[in-house]
């Protein structure tokens, strides 16, 4: 009888570790922006706020949607700016803040131009071990700051690379 119990309770276990093994880590949505066009996806129900920041000078309302998953943040923020030639310097304003906020060195940065509009893609580390991955970029007067930041070693590449190459601005 003990026997037989015992390997009940070992078989209940086994299929408690299977089944915990399936579960996913991370529970990809697609999400679109509220007021401003864009599709993302993010890993976790995500939280929206938005808030007044200084752009070089132009204060803009930006608005913030993020998900965390084990400390690492996923967001996007948009604002829009007056004009083409703002959001476009906006770009490098972003970047020089982000870079700040972490008091970051810069790993590895592409730019781009194309027309008016302007991308950086970037990876930067900086204090207490963070890491943070973006990609910034406007499209006419609309700003975005595409994001994931958190420890070093809590930072799936995977799932940077999920988050960024899905994030679609219209």
């Amino acid at each position: 009888m003990f026997t037989r119990l015992f390997s009940l309770i070992l078989a209940c276990i086994a299929c408690a570790l299977l089944l915990s093994a399936c579960s996913p880590h991370y529970n990809w949505r697609e999400i679109r922006g509220e007021g401003a066009p864009y599709s993302v996806m993010l890993p976790a129900k995500p939280a929206s706020h938005s808030r007044t920041v200084n752009l070089d000078g132009n204060q803009v309302t930006m608005t913030m949607t993020a998900a965390e998953v084990d400390g690492v943040t996923f967001a996007v923020g948009t604002a829009e700016l007056a004009d083409t030639q703002k959001a476009a310097n906006a770009v490098t304003v972003m970047k020089t803040a982000l870079l700040r906020n972490i008091k970051g060195t810069v790993q590895r940065e592409a730019a781009a131009t194309t027309g008016s509009n302007v991308s950086i893609e970037l990876e930067a580390t900086g204090e207490q071990q963070r890491v943070l991955f973006a990609r910034l970029l406007n499209r006419d007067r609309r700003v975005y700051q595409v994001l994931v930041i958190g420890k070093e070693t809590a930072v799936p590449r995977e799932a940077v690379d999920t988050f960024l190459a899905s994030f679609k601005p219209a």
